[in-house]
């Protein structure tokens, strides 16, 4: 993440070097609770329209399940991503530029997680480890990964806009009401 100068001093204005670190404990657990409702609700949503399509409530709990794990998850490896500077290569283009690159790179990222999860819940329902990974449907993940990616461009648009503005700006549009009549 490319935190303001502040988080990167050892004190912070005067402050200990505690508080900075509070300060930006909460900071980092405030972006991952945001990505991590964010993908929870859409991987939630995937999966309960993947059940209905096919009429499979069987095994509802585990779909569930790993839809949240996969949001926890996949919210941290956005966040650990970001701090490794992964797909920065392109922010010096227009902002959809680098938000479909972004969506892209982690989209190919969430298509591995998603072939790791399929293959689990294939040794959890008796089978092998190779036999569940040979019999991964390839275009239900082709399609997921194309809905996750179409989920991720709004994502990282959002994302590239707050980190453009700044985060008090951004902030302040979207989730702080100014009355200008008075």
């Amino acid at each position: 993440m490319n935190y303001p100068r502040q988080y990167l001093d050892q004190t912070v204005a005067g402050r200990s070097e505690k508080e900075g670190l509070k300060r930006r404990a909460i900071h980092e657990f405030v972006q991952f609770l945001g990505i991590f409702l964010y993908l929870g609700f859409f991987f939630c949503a995937v999966s309960t329209y993947r059940m209905l399509l096919l009429n499979d409530f069987r095994d509802s709990y585990i779909n569930y399940s790993f839809s949240v794990i996969n949001a926890f998850v996949v919210a941290k490896v956005i966040l650990i991503g970001e701090y490794k500077h992964l797909g920065q290569r392109l922010e010096e283009k227009p902002l959809l530029v680098s938000s479909l690159y972004k969506a892209l790179l982690f989209g190919l990222l969430t298509f591995a997680f998603h072939i790791v999860e399929e293959a689990i819940k294939g040794v959890l329902h008796g089978q092998g480890a190779a036999s569940a990974l040979f019999d991964i449907h390839i275009k239900v993940l082709l399609a997921r990964t194309i809905v996750v990616f179409c989920t991720f461009v709004p994502l990282f648009a959002f994302r590239e806009l707050r980190r453009v503005l700044g985060e008090r700006q951004f902030n302040g549009l979207f989730f702080h009401r100014e009355d200008n009549e008075r």
